[in-house]
């Protein structure tokens, strides 16, 4: 694939509501898109769609041979597979997984690619390590990036105030994998679920703890040029007391599927949910320090016909609209494409990206 080759067709793999929001979304900004889903949706689509399986490698490079791009909205578990087969078909890939291993292993492959590697393209990792950079690069020298993301129920219920709009096997490796952060200049592993603060959104008070995967690569890029860096997760008061008696004094940990299962059984997805995002860094700008943020609340919003959930189109917008900057020059076109080395500003004027401007709440200093 030529680095000045155009992405005219994407092959979209899974079509729960991120992978058919996002293939929606591409398909509106002029590329030709085929979703591929082993089960496909019962409603009508403006992009073909075809009912097979993209289970293994051969199985998606019999199917993605004839395009430019593949985007993967499978399980984080097939994702090592697809990449591999696009590395091999020389094509694009892009996916939103938040597992680490698994970007480690599209790293690795990268340094061969025709195509650009770019994994972690969703709200986190993803749209907050854009953010993050953003802000750390006001400061002369940068004290901290604090990094903090909440898709929850607008009006929760229960002790848990929770309700799983997002794959539940996701949430549960958030939950019990370990955290990279840097502290004290440190690059460190930390446990998920401690180091609790309180932090309010849009007067909403809600607690943060940390939770695997929404660095992405950011300890790598930033260690040794930052005193801090973590990631955390939003929730409402309580929420992390029971998720870790529940996880560890009830041993669930060691029954991860059945944990899932249980957990979207007792909290299925709503549809009035609402995404809390606030990002801050500190650090030194014309000898003083000072603290920059970027605070907002996003709701769901009606695309193409259809009212879609919060966590739906600000999963599915980001990494479309990092589509749209491979597309037209402004980001590398081969090797591996870390999201903090990818400019805000750009990314916000992107047909996908305006998405943002337009639903956004909350604030930015």
């Amino acid at each position: 694939m030529s680095k000045k080759m155009k992405i005219k067709s994407v092959a979209v793999l899974g079509l729960g509501k991120v992978g058919t929001l996002a293939a929606v979304l591409l398909h509106e900004t002029g590329l030709d898109v085929t979703g591929f889903d082993l089960h496909a949706p019962q409603e009508e689509l403006p992009f073909r769609v075809e009912q097979k399986s993209a289970a293994t490698e051969s199985e998606v490079e019999a199917l993605c041979g004839g395009f430019d791009a593949i985007l993967s909205c499978l399980p984080y578990h097939m994702n090592v597979g697809v990449a591999t087969a696009a590395h091999r078909l020389g094509l694009h890939y892009f996916d939103l997984t938040e597992d680490v291993p698994t970007t480690k292993a599209i790293l690795e492959m990268s340094g061969t690619s025709k195509g650009v590697m770019a994994p972690q393209c969703g709200l986190a990792p993803g749209l907050i390590g854009i953010i993050g950079a953003h802000l750390a690069e006001q400061f002369e020298q940068v004290r901290s990036i604090k990094l903090r993301v909440g898709a929850l129920p607008q009006n929760p219920t229960g002790l848990l105030g929770y309700a799983f709009n997002w794959s539940p096997e996701g949430v549960v490796n958030e939950y019990l994998n370990d955290c990279e952060v840097i502290e004290e200049g440190q690059h460190k592993w930390v446990s998920p679920m401690e180091w609790v603060e309180k932090i309010y959104v849009d007067g909403h008070r809600l607690e943060a703890f940390t939770t695997s995967g929404g660095l992405g690569t950011m300890c790598e890029t930033y260690l040794g040029h930052i005193e801090n860096l973590d990631y955390k997760s939003l929730r409402y008061p309580g929420h992390v007391e029971l998720m870790n008696f529940f996880f560890h004094e009830l041993l669930m940990r060691e029954k991860r599927d059945l944990a899932g299962e249980i957990l979207t059984h007792a909290k299925p997805p709503v549809d009035d949910d609402v995404v809390h995002i606030h990002v801050s860094a500190e650090g030194m700008i014309d000898g003083s320090l000072q603290r920059k943020e970027y605070v907002r609340s996003y709701y769901p919003i009606e695309i193409s016909g259809r009212v879609w959930r919060a966590i739906s189109w600000t999963t599915s917008a980001s990494v479309c609209a990092v589509i749209e900057m491979v597309n037209r020059g402004d980001l590398p076109a081969s090797g591996f494409l870390k999201q903090e080395h990818i400019p805000l500003d750009p990314f916000l004027r992107t047909r996908n990206g305006r998405l943002y401007q337009a639903a956004q709440g909350g604030r930015a200093g």
